[in-house]
């Protein structure tokens, strides 16, 4: 709790696919409570979503009349409220104009803060929830720059002037983790601690190798097989060597890229700041509470906070 916060203005939850968070957000901007659960949406059986908000925000729901923003994979085709894609550039006030009420059985009105979409050459792309925590970073004077978002789907988000102008997906998480349980690499990978060296390994190889991967993914096996990495930091290899093949692919087009802006909350951002710094990039990373921040300048831009 928060001793100088203000007034409650605002519940603010963050809903992804593995987890949510809610928080109590102040007339200021700031978070005076938070709460979280691991209940995403790919854990909620039978549609449950109200039971679940009720029981997360149900004492702040009781104790005050609160507008609601819900940002995240909550509005997605297999979340509760499905909204419709906003399209490039975007910042607080495109985002408030394209909110989404719903109204639950308490009478309270939940807010949904629909995804992003943007069209490429190689194809379409989407998110839901990062454009929330980069409208946020907009409060703390991060208008201008790159962001990148590690996660199972990563993000590099293009922003000025406070507002999305362009962003790209790179599915890094999700094939580290399918690499290491259903291939041959993971048959040789044994559980222990952060191997920073084995990291770094992996990370000049893949900064180095471009567009090399497929290639590179097979030494994987081979160092380890020959005695060239201990089996125990097989997998921090493999794990530099992704993103290190996502930072050199992310960032070779790009130009003036300025200080890169990590938004994350485990080591996985603290990788991801390692191999931006080996690639020759400043970095820095923004706080935990992002999205709330976000949640407040898209509630406040719709006129919401009274």
């Amino acid at each position: 709790m928060n001793s100088v916060a203000s007034d409650p203005a605002l519940i603010g939850v963050d809903w992804g696919t593995s987890s949510l968070r809610a928080f109590l957000i102040g007339a200021s901007g700031e978070v005076i409570d938070g709460v979280s659960s691991p209940e995403g949406i790919m854990q909620v059986s039978g549609q449950s979503f109200e039971a679940i908000l009720d029981r997360l925000i149900g004492p702040w729901v009781a104790q005050t009349n609160l507008p609601i923003l819900a940002s995240g994979m909550i509005t997605s085709r297999n979340g509760w409220i499905e909204t419709p894609y906003a399209e490039m550039p975007l910042g607080a006030c495109g985002l408030a104009g394209a909110l989404v009420p719903h109204e639950i059985a308490n009478g309270a009105l939940v807010h949904f803060v629909t995804g992003a979409s943007i069209e490429h050459k190689s194809g379409p792309d989407v998110m839901r929830g990062e454009e929330t925590q980069i409208i946020g970073a907009s409060a703390l004077g991060l208008k201008d720059g790159m962001f990148v978002m590690p996660g199972t789907h990563s993000k590099w988000v293009q922003v000025a002037e406070g507002q999305i102008v362009d962003f790209s997906t790179y599915m890094t998480g999700e094939i580290f983790a399918a690499l290491k349980e259903h291939t041959i690499l993971g048959t040789l990978m044994e559980a222990d601690g952060f191997n920073e060296e084995a990291f770094e390994m992996g990370a000049r190889a893949g900064l180095d190798g471009r567009t090399n991967l497929l290639n590179n993914l097979f030494h994987v096996r081979t160092l380890p097989l020959m005695g060239k990495i201990p089996k125990v930091a097989t997998a921090d290899y493999m794990s530099g060597l992704l993103i290190g093949t996502e930072v050199a692919a992310a960032t070779q087009d790009a130009e003036d890229i300025g200080t890169i802006t990590v938004v994350g909350r485990n080591d996985l951002s603290d990788r991801y700041e390692t191999a931006l710094g080996m690639a020759g990039f400043n970095s820095r990373h923004a706080p935990d509470d992002i999205v709330a921040q976000g949640h407040f300048l898209i509630a406040r831009a719709a006129g919401l906070l009274g």
